[in-house]
């Protein structure tokens, strides 16, 4: 019950939460490793049940691929920032954002494995005030492995709160016009620094395994879906912009053709010029840079290849900008003007 002198306490305006996969805080083994823990722990990313995984996972992978990844890390990373560059561009994404929106919603950024946490952060934004948020994921196309991922990490902080925000969960972009045209521009931009033109246009997506498609995830149908819109938007055929898949683990099946495999085919077959984009990442990261941009460039050589380049990420350049605005908006409907 209130009396004539009290006042409501007007809401807080929305704030809206990008968030990345995840980097190690340092690229050390031990570093690597507690990142590692973490993500291949994630029941979405490793379907095995829990009692056969983890001995695996704690016994066998860990104690070695910790060590190779650490080694992959210092390859690209940013000792000037003291950070991954997955880190810094998401920092910067984030930063452009709210220049974009400015008053009409906060703009922060977490990540799913890693610091700064996703449920820290959630919490840290409803302790700020912000009771409405919109937790918006940086992948483009879904999959059970990664937006499902988000998903539960949300609900598990939600779990946590006596007083719970209003959320809403970001839907897949993976044939947004502004996407679409964002890799069209990455592309021209691209190549237009370049002294020779490329024969082929590699789209190289991050894999999953096949078990996770026959399932019923999605991801896939959404892969070749963005390839087909980027096609048509460059005018490239499908021999001149072919598709793969990359960054599989372990020995079973993953969804192909293998991006490695496709690199070494296509210099065989006497393709001398190749560019690879990778339509899944939102910002380079190590998959991109060094096992791209550095591993990919070897393998294409090895095989007779000449001139290789990676088409970077969508980053925070202006058309990537442009997409996380229109995207934050649409999120954002109802809530800002």
């Amino acid at each position: 019950m209130t009396n004539d002198t009290e006042t409501e306490k007007p809401a807080k305006r929305p704030a809206i939460l990008l968030v990345n996969l995840g980097t190690p805080d340092a690229p050390t083994p031990a570093a690597v490793r507690r990142y590692l823990r973490e993500f291949l722990s994630d029941p979405r990313v490793v379907e095995v049940p829990r009692a056969v995984w983890l001995p695996i996972l704690h016994g066998m992978i860990l104690p070695f691929r910790s060590r190779r990844s650490a080694e992959a890390y210092e390859k690209i990373w940013d000792h000037e920032r003291g950070c991954s560059p997955l880190l810094d561009i998401t920092r910067r994404q984030a930063a452009a954002l709210q220049e974009r929106l400015g008053d009409a919603a906060r703009v922060d950024f977490a990540m799913r494995y890693g610091t700064p946490a996703l449920g820290e952060r959630l919490r840290a934004l409803m302790a700020a005030g912000h009771e409405r948020i919109v937790v918006l994921p940086l992948y483009p196309q879904y999959s059970g492995s990664t937006v499902a991922s988000v998903v539960d990490a949300v609900a598990d902080a939600l779990r946590g709160m006596r007083h719970q925000p209003a959320v809403r969960i970001g839907t897949p972009y993976y044939d947004h016009p502004a996407y679409i045209a964002a890799l069209k521009a990455s592309i021209e931009n691209h190549l237009d620094t370049l002294g020779w033109e490329p024969e082929v246009i590699l789209a190289s997506y991050h894999g999953v395994p096949k078990s996770f498609v026959e399932k019923g995830d999605p991801y896939a149908r959404h892969c070749q879906a963005t390839t087909e819109l980027l096609r048509t938007a460059t005018g490239l055929s499908a021999q001149r912009m072919p598709m793969s898949y990359q960054s599989r683990l372990g020995r079973a099946e993953w969804l192909k053709p293998y991006t490695d495999e496709t690199i070494a085919a296509l210099a065989e077959s006497g393709v001398k010029n190749l560019a690879v984009i990778t339509p899944a990442f939102a910002a380079d990261c190590l998959e991109t840079l060094e096992e791209i941009a550095i591993g990919g460039a070897e393998i294409f050589r090895a095989h007779g290849g000449e001139n290789f380049t990676l088409v970077p990420c969508l980053n925070d350049s202006p058309a990537g900008v442009d997409l996380l605005e229109a995207l934050a908006r649409r999120e954002l409907a109802g809530w800002i003007e």
